[in-house]
């Protein structure tokens, strides 16, 4: 080997030991401080030395293993657009439903419902959840784990954790829930990726959701939702079970609207705990096309489908998928996604 490929191997054999020694240290908890890069949250940012001081007072960390942790994460611009245009917010409905009722969506609905029929079938039986409600969340939100997200973790909650002040609160949680589970998973915080908003796997849970709700559905001992279906279905069926889904009940109902004061029903799209009877909006010239009891409180909602407003009453089902994301939009094309699958299904 000539002098110019000595160097160059032994500067290879070099990095690649330094990438090693790197991430055992993460994965350890080591108190090292690793070269800064961009520091774009260096100590100097606002609300890293709070941050760091809540991570070593709540959770055991050091300050120097978190402020590592912190030099590695970058900021991404793209992250605050991308939060800051939600496409439940600026599409139509019919706009929006096209985007994720699809063939393509609905076959690959059914071929990974055959691939797990087993495993849905546990879940079904273990937390009350019908198959086809599993498949629809895993299917709309990352087409079956076809794409479970390109950004960083890291980069993503710490982006939005220290510059985004509308929710920063919220995803400073997420970021030191985080980082609690990657140690307690022993994987590098370093490498998972997921949405703009850091929700991970198939069914892109936030950090405090894997937390709270996923579970070792196939018991090898490793909560796995990135690489293990198994272990992603059993975690969006716990969820919808926490959460109240009821088995077998109606989840929307369409109605008919009549007079001038059907808008006065709708229910708001940020206050989707209130409710109103099914009375209530009969006064106001709703009619569910299926009977309801007068005294059931529902929610109500509009849809633009492009050449007319469709008008649906929500039951406590569709509320339970909007605790999984809260856009009503949303809750409908799972709802709508999980009819197809259940109708298309060969007996």
């Amino acid at each position: 080997m000539d002098g110019t490929k000595l160097i160059a191997f032994s500067l290879f054999r070099r990095s690649r030991a330094a990438l090693f020694s790197r991430s055992a240290a993460l994965l350890l908890g080591a108190a090292c401080v690793l070269p800064a890069q961009a520091r774009d949250y260096g100590p100097e940012h606002p609300g890293v030395p709070a941050f760091i001081e809540q991570m070593q007072r709540e959770h055991g960390f050091s300050a120097e293993h978190v402020q590592a942790l912190l030099d590695q994460a970058e900021h991404q611009d793209n992250i605050i657009k991308a939060i800051s245009r939600p496409a439940e917010r600026v599409k139509p409905w019919h706009e929006y439903r096209a985007i994720f009722i699809t063939d393509q969506r609905i076959e690959r609905g059914l071929a990974f419902w055959a691939e797990h029929a087993d495993t849905l079938a546990r879940a079904e039986k273990e937390y009350g959840v019908e198959p086809e409600v599993i498949l629809a969340i895993i299917g709309v939100e990352t087409f079956y784990g076809r794409n479970m997200g390109s950004y960083r973790v890291l980069d993503a909650l710490a982006t939005l954790g220290f510059d985004y002040p509308p929710r920063a609160d919220f995803f400073r949680k997420q970021l030191m829930s985080y980082m609690v589970l990657t140690r307690e998973q022993q994987i590098d915080p370093l490498e998972l990726k997921g949405s703009y908003a850091g929700a991970m796997g198939y069914g892109q849970f936030i950090p405090s959701s894997y937390q709270a709700y996923a579970v070792d559905f196939d018991g090898d001992g490793k909560v796995d939702i990135w690489n293990n279906p198994v272990d992603a279905i059993g975690s969006v069926a716990n969820y919808f079970h926490q959460h109240g889904w009821s088995h077998g009940a109606q989840v929307a109902i369409a109605a008919n609207v009549a007079g001038d004061r059907v808008k006065e029903g709708i229910t708001e799209t940020q206050g989707l705990e209130a409710r109103r009877t099914v009375a209530e909006l009969k006064s106001l010239g709703w009619t569910p096309e299926s009977p309801l009891p007068d005294e059931q409180e529902v929610m109500a909602f509009e849809f633009d489908n492009g050449e007319r407003m469709q008008y649906w009453v929500g039951l406590n089902n569709l509320y339970v998928i909007t605790r999984y994301n809260r856009s009503v939009m949303y809750a409908m094309v799972v709802h709508q996604l999980a009819d197809l699958l259940r109708e298309a299904r060969p007996e």
